[in-house]
């Protein structure tokens, strides 16, 4: 994607629907499109009852913002279904995960690989037939001692990390944005940089 490009993009942010779920280390997807439609001025309406979205400008760019309304682990679907209903490519979805591997805060950009063990990110390469999209990675950390990882990322930040998780915040909705304008590589050597 760049910037003298017309092309629409999708920015899914990936997290778990309902209050039992707001906050919780998961939702931090939501959290950054959920800034970036306070930017563009947008709010979500549900569509087609698989997803919320908001469709606006972003730095200049034609963009659609998405939130799932299923449960992560099957947000494969809804998201393939916004794809092809906005007729957007694949090249042009960025999707905002929680990251257990990278450090609080910490922002990582990437187009394809693996999935980690996110069965968020799986279940999405599965719905639309490819790994191939641009991945903004959001660090949690690790859980502590022998904690389970599926019950960390369920945890809310502490009253300590949320200063910290508010500024990431707001650093993965510029690199998302610079990611609209800018493509991949540029965004990845200005925020790789900024972010521990």
């Amino acid at each position: 994607m760049s910037g003298a490009s017309a092309e629409l993009g999708l920015v899914v942010g990936l997290g778990n629907p309902g209050p039992k779920y707001a906050d919780t280390r998961h939702n931090v997807g939501f959290a950054v499109v959920e800034r970036l439609a306070a930017r563009a001025g947008e709010r979500f309406k549900a569509h087609r009852g698989l997803a919320d979205v908001a469709a606006g400008r972003l730095a200049g760019s034609r963009v659609v913002l998405a939130k799932p309304r299923s449960y992560m682990n099957v947000s494969g679907g809804p998201v393939a279904s916004v794809l092809r209903y906005y007729g957007v490519p694949v090249e042009a979805l960025i999707v905002v995960h929680d990251d257990l591997d990278l450090g609080l805060g910490t922002v990582r950009l990437k187009r394809g690989g693996g999935e980690g063990g996110h069965n968020g990110l799986r279940s999405i390469s599965q719905s639309i037939g490819t790994r191939d999209y641009l991945r903004a990675r959001f660090g949690i950390g690790r859980p502590p001692g022998r904690m389970d990882p599926a019950d960390y990322v369920l945890r809310r930040f502490s009253a300590a990390e949320r200063t910290e998780v508010d500024l990431a915040v707001e650093l993965c909705a510029d690199a998302v944005e610079a990611l609209l304008t800018d493509g991949l590589e540029p965004t990845q050597n200005r925020f790789h940089a900024l972010s521990p």
